[in-house]
């Protein structure tokens, strides 16, 4: 994924492929209205939405600047799929019923004309066509054809998206794109040679021009980052959370590919062997904290603050360097779901130890949402961010829901849940009285936890009561949240939308848009949202 970052400095388009046991494919396109720097952004934010979609092989990924996908084959010629392709409508009905049909087809038609992207608006109306560049002008026809049949659908809507395998399409009553989506390159005649002197003047003083602007530019930038670094430098180098960049650096073989453990929401995690032969591991952040470093710093100092024998311990980080890194300890085990789906690895954990690790994590989430000096909530934990040590002891690490989670509450509601027990435990329910029941008394416990309603889930506290004490009442699950997410799409004026995939099968989207901060911090004089 870093490899495609680095393409990405040049162009708006990028394919990279790993080949390995499993050989991986991957394929991010911007759009071409974009400018780098967006390009960048909106590819970083892509990147934090794929562990939603692990450990599946394959996803596609829509934001509304950019399209990311990877497979296990190489795909990047396919330009339609009935299975996979998808629209997507507002729910607010606003249009003439002819505008959005027309402005979409309009713009279909010049993107297959002028290079796969394309521009329309007409009466308040505004439309953008993207092929993947890795099309044909075949291929790039055919895809927006369907693309245009699919926001048809669409008409006297709001807005309309078309998510197909090799292209994309969107209308909008509100201009949503930047310009005309290229950077033209008038190609001017010459008419004699003081035309030409003129011309040639001309373009010398504006680059000039443009030269200082870069320069003055990016010397205040240097200046101002120096002033945010000097605000904490006397606490930063006075902390014992701070670590040299080239440290760490050394201490990963500079980021060595063979010492990578691991690829996160925010960044890359590697294996780091400190000067005095320590192990941690080793955070590299996405994205770069030099313009919020005080804010950053303080908030590293804040949770390496807080200590429990449930959670992996931040040590500290770096922020002098060209990037920002966390330094967390080393847990030795693999992640829980390492244990529970590799299956030359299932059989290692019995009951007891499974039942171990669930209080564990309880614990671990209690003592956030209550225990430590500040409260912390996790928006996220899943099986993948659940680490344990050399006894098996779990640290919950990254703070999504399982792959488990549907296939639980679709047997719950058929009162099967016993069938959703792993088998590789049969003979020790079979040996040990009660087992099966308070498994399945876990997996109750679990429904609560994901209700779609928050004020229907128990506190965390609640939570082990009700896994520790026999008599403690569990009341039962009723309220299940929209579980077939199929692919990530933009929000619709804010309000929840309905995906409908070309074969009829109606799915629940994740919405989220790339005008905006990919990561909000909701926090108040006591709480903080990770």
């Amino acid at each position: 994924m870093h490899s495609l970052s680095l393409k990405l400095t040049t162009r708006r388009f990028a394919t990279e492929s790993l080949n390995s046991t499993t050989s991986i494919y991957a394929l991010i396109q911007c759009h071409d209205d974009l400018s780098p720097s967006d390009c960048q952004l909106c590819y970083a934010i892509a990147r934090t939405r794929i562990p939603r979609c692990l450990p599946s092989s394959s996803a596609r990924i829509f934001l509304d600047g950019c399209f990311l996908r990877y497979e296990t084959y190489e795909f990047y010629d396919e330009s339609v799929s009935d299975a996979s392709d998808s629209f997507s409508c507002s729910n607010d009905t606003v249009l003439d019923p002819r505008f959005g049909f027309q402005v979409s087809e309009t713009a279909a038609r010049v993107a297959v004309r002028k290079g796969g992207f394309g521009v329309a608006g007409e009466s308040g109306v505004h439309a953008l066509a993207q092929c993947w560049e890795s099309l044909g002008k075949e291929d790039c026809r055919v895809c927006l054809e369907k693309a245009v049949k699919e926001v048809k659908r669409c008409v006297s809507r709001r807005e309309g998206r078309a998510m197909n395998t090799g292209c994309y399409l969107r209308y909008s009553d509100h201009k949503f794109y930047n310009g005309d989506g290229h950077h033209k390159f008038h190609v001017l005649f010459n008419k004699g040679v003081i035309v030409a002197i003129v011309l040639t003047t001309s373009a010398f003083v504006m680059l000039i021009l443009l030269a200082t602007y870069v320069i003055m530019t990016k010397v205040s930038k240097t200046k101002q980052e120096k002033r945010n670094l000097g605000l904490v430098s006397r606490k930063f180098n006075n902390s014992k959370t701070k670590f040299k960049y080239e440290t760490l650096e050394k201490a990963t073989d500079y980021f060595s590919h063979k010492k990578m453990l691991g690829q996160g929401g925010n960044g890359t995690v590697f294996l780091g062997i400190l000067p005095n032969g320590k192990n941690v591991a080793v955070k590299r952040l996405v994205f770069n904290t030099r313009d919020w470093v005080e804010e950053f710093f303080n908030e590293v100092n804040l949770i390496s603050g807080i200590q429990h024998k449930n959670l992996v311990k931040l040590l500290g980080c770096s922020i002098e360097g060209p990037e920002s890194l966390l330094v967390y300890e080393y847990v030795p085990n693999k992640s829980l779901d390492q244990f529970l789906f590799d299956e030359s690895q299932s059989k290692v954990l019995n009951w007891s130890q499974r039942l171990n690790i669930i209080l564990g994590t309880a614990e671990g989430l209690a003592y956030l949402h209550g225990g430590s000096p500040v409260r912390i909530i996790h928006r996220d934990i899943k099986t993948s961010n659940v680490l344990l040590d050399d006894q098996l002891n779990p640290k919950i690490a990254d703070f999504e829901t399982g792959h488990l989670l549907q296939r639980v509450w679709n047997l719950y509601t058929l009162n099967r849940l016993v069938e959703a027990l792993d088998t590789f435990l049969k003979d020790e329910f079979l040996q040990v009285q009660g087992s099966e029941a308070e498994a399945c008394k876990v997996f109750r416990v679990g429904l609560l936890c994901t209700q779609a309603s928050p004020s229907l889930r128990p506190s965390m506290e609640e939570v082990i009561r009700m896994l520790t004490e026999r008599d403690y009442p569990i009341p039962s699950p009723t309220s299940p949240p929209f579980l077939r997410v199929s692919s990530l799409t933009t929000d619709l004026e804010g309000s929840s939308t309905i995906s409908h995939s070309t074969n009829s099968t109606t799915t629940f989207n994740t919405m989220v848009k790339t005008d905006q901060a990919s990561y909000t911090s909701s926090e108040s004089s006591t709480t903080r949202t990770i």
